[in-house]
């Protein structure tokens, strides 16, 4: 059998035996849509956005940054085409969390020279300037709020967003555009601690009694968008779905959409899940690869093997993240640490417990650039130059089920499905 992973820009093209090959999960198919630009406008239109402006003197998008695929020059452009507002008065603002500044040919590519030109501010979030992050309180979870003075002072707050599954908060998209994308270093590392991390239901797909989900919203209802535009994309990354208007209503039906999309269900566990990290942009770096290992070991059998394919051509990640990686040989024992009550948080340690969790009980092996293979087996991992080697780890009689579109994917067995139930009673439509 011949598959062709998401890996890079043009894929990963892999030989597996078809006797060993169970399943092969993908997003159920949805339709594009024919005319995705008119679709936005009108839906823009139907949700209010150029009453919403009206009488507004300032307005700040934030959009997510170079790790997700967004549409932003599509949606942008029909976004700026409505505000009656000087581009002078507009701030783009680049949601990158604890994520590094965007690139000018990142910018490029997610905005195009008509937007860049058109006299509107581009920034980055930055996590770490005092001079640009403001205390407004303490959330629900006794976390500090800190958050962007672009977002808190516009007097029109938007966001632009891609709905997906989020291996910590369920769906990523709507509240996640504020919290964490343009959150303080403080807020975002206390909201990804153990505290919330280590519960159950802090997956994929999951929103009930979610309390990452939970406390990220509760936060940003402290400073909501007036309006969101989120969208759904299908396996070759067209529109597939608009999700526009209020910032919890309209993603919820968002969030449905995609659980009808991305949920394929097997009978039992498989030996080994043949993966991918999702293509660029998101298997940039290790760091975000992590949600893929995370996303496919749920259908493994304890003990068995997640084979994931990314090309990471920033290698690991950020420097806090390597070192924490390369510096810690136990990484339970490291979880451990993370939870006693006087613990001082360290950067990106949410993606070592998560990736935690994920070596628990399954081997990991990377499918990689043969010149990133090294690095990497000092993470925790194992790592190859090539699919061929990682397939001869495995068995000669493994199950394997293969999901080319990685954490896009919400594998689950039948048997261990959980009944997804929204907390309706805390936002009613």
């Amino acid at each position: 059998m011949t598959v062709t992973l998401d890996y890079g820009r043009n894929g990963l093209v892999a030989e597996l035996a078809d006797r060993l090959v169970h399943h092969v999960l993908s997003l159920a198919p949805a339709p594009p849509l024919s005319a995705p630009a008119l679709a936005i406008h009108t839906a823009l239109l139907e949700a209010e956005l150029p009453r919403l402006a009206e009488g507004k003197r300032t307005a700040c998008i934030v959009i997510c940054d170079i790790t997700r695929p967004v549409p932003n020059q599509l949606i942008l452009t029909e976004v700026l085409a409505l505000l009656s507002l000087p581009p002078a008065n507009i701030c783009i603002l680049i949601a990158t969390g604890t994520h590094r500044a965007s690139t000018e040919a990142e910018r490029r590519e997610m905005l195009g020279e008509v937007i860049l030109a058109s006299g509107v501010h581009v920034l980055d979030h930055d996590c770490d300037d005092p001079e640009t992050n403001r205390f407004i309180g303490m959330s629900p979870g006794n976390l500090p709020i800190y958050l962007d003075t672009r977002w808190l002072d516009a007097e029109l707050k938007l966001t632009v967003g891609l709905i997906e599954p989020h291996f910590m908060a369920g769906y990523s998209g709507g509240r996640k555009l504020v919290m964490p994308g343009v959150a303080g270093r403080e807020t975002i590392q206390a909201w990804h601690s153990p505290q919330f991390l280590e519960h159950d239901n802090a997956r994929n797909g999951v929103l009930d009694a979610n309390p990452v989900h939970e406390e990220n919203t509760a936060i940003a209802a402290f400073a909501p968008a007036d309006l969101i535009c989120d969208v759904t994309l299908d396996e070759q990354r067209r529109v597939t779905g608009i999700f526009c208007g209020h910032w919890i209503h309209a993603w919820r039906r968002g969030t449905e959409f995609v659980a009808m999309q991305a949920r394929p269900l097997i009978p039992e566990l498989v030996d080994a899940c043949v993966t991918s990290g999702g293509g660029y942009p998101l298997d940039a770096t290790f760091y975000q690869v992590v949600k893929g290992i995370v996303g496919a070991y749920p259908i493994v059998k304890p003990g068995g093997t997640v084979i994931i394919a990314a090309q990471m051509q920033e290698g690991v990640g950020s420097p806090h993240f390597k070192e924490t990686l390369e510096a810690h040989a136990d990484l339970d024992a490291l979880v451990a640490q993370m939870s006693t009550p006087h613990w001082t948080p360290l950067p990106d340690q949410w993606q070592v417990e998560m990736l935690a969790r994920a070596c628990r009980h399954h081997k990991v092996i990377v499918v990689t650039e043969p010149t990133r293979a090294a690095e990497l087996r000092r993470c925790h991992v194992d790592a190859v130059g090539s699919m061929q080697e990682a397939l001869a780890r495995l068995s000669e009689t493994a199950t394997i089920a293969v999901i080319p579109k990685g954490p896009y994917v919400i594998p689950a067995v039948k048997s261990h499905e959980m009944e997804i139930v929204t907390r309706r009673d805390l936002f009613p439509a």
